[in-house]
């Protein structure tokens, strides 16, 4: 039997999620492409069932230069993949999930409105929102770093997605989660 690996170069064998919370929410079944065409669209929960790189690659294509361009987010993905692949020696996939573990936010604020005042309150964040935020934050210190800058969008995803699950604040993805969770410790 073929065993499936992502673009034919990384296999989903043995890549785990260590956050019990996300386990549920981070899809890691095999495709050779991540593409699924939207068939989660009319399900309730259905992004879960999508796999977690093609969450990142629809995250990629959300605003500015390519957006709707699927193809192009995807070979940005697989190029950035390659990179972290030959900087860590280990499986890009697993360096993207340790990534969106790290940056995921375990608390942010509310507005309640009581009698006309206005005051936050911190609430916990529920798991796919924490996995939204984690690829939105993701893609967008991916985008900023490489804006005006000589770096390729490829070696500033990669470098992001690293910095992340590594949980250095130099990433723009743990800097806004820290910043997030600040926010919501202020207002218990």
């Amino acid at each position: 039997m073929v065993e499936v690996k992502l673009f034919n170069k990384w296999s989903m064998e043995g890549v785990e999620v260590h956050d019990p919370g996300l386990r549920r929410y981070i899809c890691l079944k095999p495709v050779f492409l991540p593409h699924t065409e939207g068939r989660h669209e009319h399900k309730r929960f259905g992004k879960a069932e999508v796999p977690i790189v093609e969450r990142l690659i629809n995250h990629l294509m959300k605003v500015g230069k390519n957006q709707g361009k699927k193809q192009l987010a995807t070979s940005i993905v697989k190029q950035a993949f390659g990179i972290i692949s030959l900087k860590t020696k280990q499986n890009p996939v697993q360096v993207l999930i340790n990534a969106i573990e790290n940056a995921a936010p375990r608390e942010e604020t509310t507005r309640i409105a009581y009698g006309g005042i206005v005051y936050h309150q911190s609430v916990d964040v529920a798991p796919q929102r924490r996995v939204d935020l984690a690829l939105r934050w993701i893609t967008e210190g991916a985008r900023i770093a490489s804006f005006g800058s000589p770096k390729s969008i490829e070696e500033c995803l990669a470098e992001e997605i690293m910095l992340a699950a590594e949980g250095s604040s130099r990433s723009y993805a743990i800097s806004r989660k820290d910043e997030m969770e600040r926010i919501a410790m202020a207002s218990r």
